[in-house]
C-alpha cells in the first residue's frame, strides 16, 4: 500500500485506535511504526497488566492544555465507550479498589491482541519496523519516507508519542515532524509520571522497598500550597516512586521552572496537621517515639524518622524537650524532601508538554495550520495522572481522529 487514504505514523494505543476507526469508516489505512515489536507501552503498562482506563475520568486529572479543551475531547469517547469497545473483542474489564480498570485476564497482551484484531478486521495494514525519518507535503499529499522507501497519502495522522520510554519508539522525533508541518511545540518538554531523586546521603534512600500511604505537598518559595497528592509512596535506593511521587512529579518540575524556591514536603500522617499531631504526642506521655510511630509505620522507617529528628527512639514522649518533640512533628508532617531531580524519560510513563490543543480542531483533531493533518495522543500538550488516564486520552483522541470526515 503506497498511497492509502489515511496514513498513521505511530502504531501505539492512540495510533491503532485511530487506524481502527478510520478503517471502520471505509478508508484504506496504512500504519507505520518504528519499533521492532508493536505495543511496547501497552505491554508494560500497569506492571504488565495494562490499566486500560479509570472508572471516573474528567479534565481535572490532566495537565498541559486548557481544561475546557481537554474536556471537549474526553466527552466524545468516555469510559463507557472504552469498556464497550473492548467488550466487542472479548476483553472484559474489572475495577480495582484504586478505580483502575484492568482486563480480567490480568494480561496486557489481551488488550494489544484485541486492538490488532480490530485493525485486521477493517483491513488496516500495519508495517513495522518502519522508522519514519522525514515528512513533507507535495501536491496536496503528505510524503512520508525512511530507509524503507516512501509513502504518500492525502491524510496523515501523527501519533508518534512524546519522549517517555524511548526504547518503545517514542524518541521525540514526532515533535520535529510537527514543527516541520507548521506547528509549535512548547519549550518545556519534560518527563512526567517519573520517579524522583533524593540527595545521595538522604536517609530515606536507606529504606528501599518500603511503601506507605502518604501525602506529598508542593509549595512555592513563599510557602503557598500549589498541589497535593495522597496515595502510596515507595521509598527506593534513589529516592521516591509509587503513585504519589509519580503523580506530583510533573507539577514539581513545572513549578520549579518558574520558581527555584519550590519545595516538596511529605506528610506520613495525612490525617494530621502539625498542631493535631503534636497534641497526639502530648496525649501519649508514657509512649516512646518508636512505639508510637510503629503503630502506623514500618519500624525501619520509624527509626529513620527518629534519627532525622535527632532524638532517642526509646525515650518517653513526656520527657522530651519541647523542641525535640516539635522536631519529630516536623519530620513526620512537613519534612522538606530536597528533591534534586527525576529519573528522566527512560523511566517516565508520559511526557509533559507538546503541541498545544489551541492549534487543533477538537471536533476532528485536525491541524488548524495544515489541512489533512491530525495529531493525537501524547504528542499533544496533555498528560494525565497515573491509573489509566493517559490511555483514555489515547482512546478518545484516536477515536475522534479516526472517525472524522476530512475533505
Amino acid at each position: 500500500m503506497t498511497s492509502p487514504d489515511v496514513l498513521v505514523v505511530g502504531a501505539g494505543a492512540a495510533g491503532l485506535f485511530a487506524a481502527i476507526h478510520a478503517g471502520r469508516n471505509g478508508a484504506s489505512v496504512l500504519a507505520l511504526d518504528g519499533a521492532r515489536s508493536l505495543g511496547a507501552k501497552i505491554l508494560v503498562a500497569g506492571g504488565g497488566r495494562c490499566n486500560v482506563t479509570h472508572d471516573f475520568v474528567d479534565e481535572a486529572s490532566y495537565a498541559g492544555s486548557s481544561p475546557n479543551a481537554i474536556r471537549k475531547v474526553l466527552r466524545r469517547f468516555d469510559v463507557s465507550d472504552t469498556v464497550e469497545f473492548f467488550a466487542e473483542y472479548g476483553v472484559t474489564l474489572k475495577r480495582e479498589d484504586t478505580g483502575k480498570l484492568f482486563p480480567t485476564t490480568d494480561r496486557a497482551r489481551t488488550v494489544l491482541d484485541a486492538l490488532l484484531r480490530a485493525a485486521e478486521e477493517v483491513g488496516v495494514v500495519i508495517k513495522f519496523p518502519r522508522r519514519v525519518e522525514a515528512i513533507g507535503h507535495r501536491e496536496e499529499s503528505f510524503v512520508v519516507s525512511g530507509e524503507w522507501g516512501e509513502v504518500t497519502a492525502p491524510r496523515l495522522i501523527l501519533a508518534t508519542g512524546g519522549q517517555a520510554l524511548p526504547k518503545s519508539g517514542s524518541d521525540g522525533l514526532g515533535y520535529e515532524f510537527a514543527r516541520t508541518l507548521g506547528h509549535s511545540v512548547g519549550d518545556q518538554i519534560h518527563p512526567a509520571l517519573v520517579p524522583l531523586i533524593l540527595p545521595g546521603d538522604h536517609p530515606f534512600r536507606e529504606l528501599s522497598g518500603i511503601a506507605v500511604p502518604a501525602r506529598l505537598v508542593l509549595r512555592s518559595g513563599t510557602g503557598k500550597i500549589l498541589k497535593t497528592f495522597f496515595d502510596d509512596l515507595l521509598f527506593t535506593h534513589f529516592g521516591l516512586s509509587g503513585p504519589c511521587a509519580l503523580d506530583i512529579s510533573r507539577y514539581w518540575r513545572a513549578a520549579l521552572i518558574d520558581d527555584p524556591g519550590t519545595r516538596l514536603e511529605m506528610n506520613l500522617f495525612p490525617e494530621h496537621t502539625e498542631a493535631t499531631f503534636d497534641k497526639v504526642l502530648l496525649d501519649s506521655p508514657h509512649a516512646t517515639p518508636l512505639a508510637h510511630l510503629k503503630a502506623e509505620l514500618p519500624e525501619r522507617l520509624c527509626r529513620v524518622l527518629c534519627d532525622m529528628a535527632g532524638l532517642d527512639p526509646s525515650a518517653r514522649l513526656g520527657q522530651l524537650p519541647r523542641e525535640a518533640r516539635k522536631a519529630l512533628v516536623r519530620t513526620c508532617i512537613t519534612a522538606p524532601l530536597g528533591v534534586e531531580g527525576d529519573r528522566g524519560f527512560t523511566h517516565a510513563e508520559v511526557t509533559m508538554g507538546g503541541v498545544p490543543l489551541k492549534e487543533i480542531r477538537l471536533e476532528t483533531m485536525e491541524s488548524r495550520v495544515r489541512p489533512g493533518l491530525q495529531l493525537i495522543g501524547e504528542i499533544l500538550d496533555v498528560d494525565g495522572r497515573i491509573g489509566g488516564y493517559n490511555f483514555q486520552w489515547a482512546w478518545a483522541s484516536g477515536f475522534i481522529a479516526g472517525s472524522a470526515r476530512i475533505d
